[in-house]
């Protein structure tokens, strides 16, 4: 049987993953998932504290997996958990290949149609940029052939640097 491979919009925004409206956003986590500098700590600067206490009370769990929890305060209806580290916040590629896919099994099982991640692991995990683009827009159009709900993915890069790279890596499918 042949199935043609849904389409995902794939878009790329420079600014705060804080402030997107998507249903979901993911917080590049540790995987005893307390938040506290990085992508996590703006998520609960901004969300409250009651996102990490729930994300806690659901951990510790593997490094590459991923949780969901509420999304606080955020314009996000979740926040996906992707613990791309462990204790030691260091990451590799397989972390990070494991963690974005795992996240969009989340998606998915929460029926969301928009999503926004980080570039995972390439801020406190000190993964190289290049790499991390390479890896997760690969997993993305991978899993799009498996996707029923999610529509759109959004990489929020913080930094012009870091959005230069990834438009460098984003080819029309």
């Amino acid at each position: 049987m042949f199935q043609r491979a849904r389409k995902v919009m794939i878009k790329l925004i420079q600014g705060d993953i804080t402030d997107q409206e998507v249903d979901a956003i993911v917080n590049a986590a540790n995987n005893h998932l307390w938040m506290g500098g990085g992508v996590a700590g703006a998520i609960k600067r901004k969300g409250g504290a009651r996102i990490e206490k729930e994300a806690m009370s659901k951990g510790p769990i593997p490094v590459g997996e991923a949780l969901a929890t509420n999304g606080g305060d955020l314009k996000a209806r979740y926040v996906i958990h992707a613990a791309v580290m462990g204790q030691d916040l260091v990451t590799s590629q397989e972390h990070i290949r494991e963690a974005t896919q795992n996240s969009l099994k989340r998606a998915e099982e929460l029926k969301v149609q928009s999503i926004a991640f980080p570039a995972l692991g390439t801020g406190v995990g000190g993964f190289p940029v290049d790499r991390c683009a390479e890896i997760m827009l690969e997993q993305v159009r991978v899993f799009a052939k498996k996707l029923k709900y999610l529509k759109e993915v959004r990489f929020v890069l913080f930094d012009k640097r870091s959005y230069d790279i990834w438009s460098a890596r984003l080819q029309p499918d």
